[in-house]
């Protein structure tokens, strides 16, 4: 097959305005963190309905930042998900923490709230809950922030998945401690490489500024472009080198704006999807609370193998064949090597986690898609799932 016959399993969308918003930050002479860093900041912070938006060059920087504000150190540890990508953990061990490993819903795919508690009860040494809003539909917020309140921990959000998603009519990013976004090249607005720290905390928005850029005392935009420039600045704090410059906020600047109507053809694709395999062997994605806003940045079919003649796997090589990329998500942290030899994992513990991920295969999902593509990806799954029921 000719490889410009191929189908992407995700693709940015870009337009002119982004081209052009780069262009005039190239002839700026200005490329590191500046003014459009603070705009794209402070344009967020509105959207997302936060008093403090940070821009950082990643998420997984975002984390890290985030879970050094609230004091995470050696000998704490962290509960989180089994089911995600392991920037989730790794941020805790960077810090001399521990991730503490719990299992998933069976229906939201998200952070089972039950195992939360049984890991609050059993463990007093931790300090932080992180759950990860799986594909963009969120948490069960209500339930985890009582669980923070009743131990006294504290809740950092994984929104990597989840811009603009709600919980109950509120924005996510208004709920926890501090939530992290992510602007990776797949996710549902771009930069490229990139993260913002969203936080109400005025204290956790100070420290994630300063450690954001080696413990400086002022922004380097702020030293070198006043009318009077103050050269000298102080090192307060061991801090990283973690900030976004104002090349990717270009970008961010006009995929915010275009965030709400980005969703809304994701949306549009995933009743399709709905409505096009709602008679085969396979589960849907569950929408828990329909009057919410859920992302959509993934749709993950979960394929029954007990009605099929073929497994996950090979469902994703025939779609490949056919010229259609595909996704896993997630590999669970306690099959990596590092993560089961370090902890001691054992799959028995995660069996909803181990359920899904023999299951789960994200289809193609992105606003550049035409119709006529997405026809291609349902023709083509519809067929292999024909086919493998005998």
């Amino acid at each position: 097959m000719n490889r410009d016959d191929f189908l992407p399993f995700a693709l940015p969308s870009v337009s002119e305005d982004e081209i052009k918003e780069v262009v005039d930050t190239l002839r700026s002479g200005w490329w590191t963190t500046g003014a459009k860093t603070k705009k794209f900041e402070a344009d967020f912070a509105k959207f997302v309905g936060a008093s403090h938006a940070i821009a950082v060059n990643s998420a997984t920087a975002g984390l890290h930042l985030a879970l050094e504000a609230i004091g995470i150190g050696p000998g704490d540890k962290v509960i989180t998900t089994t089911f995600t990508f392991t920037a989730t953990a790794e941020v805790i061990r960077y810090l001399g923490a521990d991730p503490l490993f719990v299992d998933i819903d069976p229906q939201t795919l998200n952070i089972s709230v039950d195992q939360v508690e049984d890991a609050l009860k059993n463990h007093p040494e931790v300090k932080a809950i992180m759950p990860v809003h799986f594909a963009g539909q969120a948490c069960e917020m209500d339930e985890l922030l009582a669980l923070a309140e009743e131990y006294g921990v504290r809740l950092v959000e994984d929104a990597a998945h989840a811009l603009p998603a709600t919980y109950k009519g509120r924005r996510i990013g208004t709920l926890g401690d501090a939530t992290v976004y992510s602007f990776y090249v797949t996710k549902t607005i771009a930069t490229g490489e990139g993260g913002m720290v969203v936080t109400d905390d005025d204290a956790i928005a100070e420290r994630v500024r300063v450690m954001r850029l080696h413990g400086i005392s002022r922004d380097v935009f702020d030293r070198y472009t006043s009318d009077k420039p103050a050269w000298y600045y102080e090192v307060v704090a061991p801090g990283y080198k973690y900030n976004m410059t104002d090349i990717a906020a270009s970008l961010g600047l006009h995929q915010l704006k275009r965030a709400e109507a980005f969703r809304q053809r994701r949306e549009l694709m995933a009743l399709r999807y709905d409505a096009a395999f709602s008679e085969l062997p396979v589960r849907l994605p569950f929408v828990k609370r329909p009057d919410d806003i859920h992302a959509w940045h993934l749709y993950v079919l979960r394929l029954q193998t007990g009605e099929l003649m073929i497994d996950r796997d090979r469902f994703i090589e025939l779609m490949a064949e056919r010229g259609i990329g595909t996704s896993v998500h997630f590999i669970p942290l306690h099959r990596h090597p590092y993560w089961r030899d370090t902890y001691q994992l054992d799959a028995a513990d995660f069996p909803v986690a181990e359920q899904v991920f023999a299951e789960c295969v994200s289809l193609p999902l992105f606003p550049a898609m035409s119709d006529a593509d997405q026809q291609r990806v349902i023709e083509a799954a519809t067929a292999i799932l024909q086919d493998a029921c005998g």
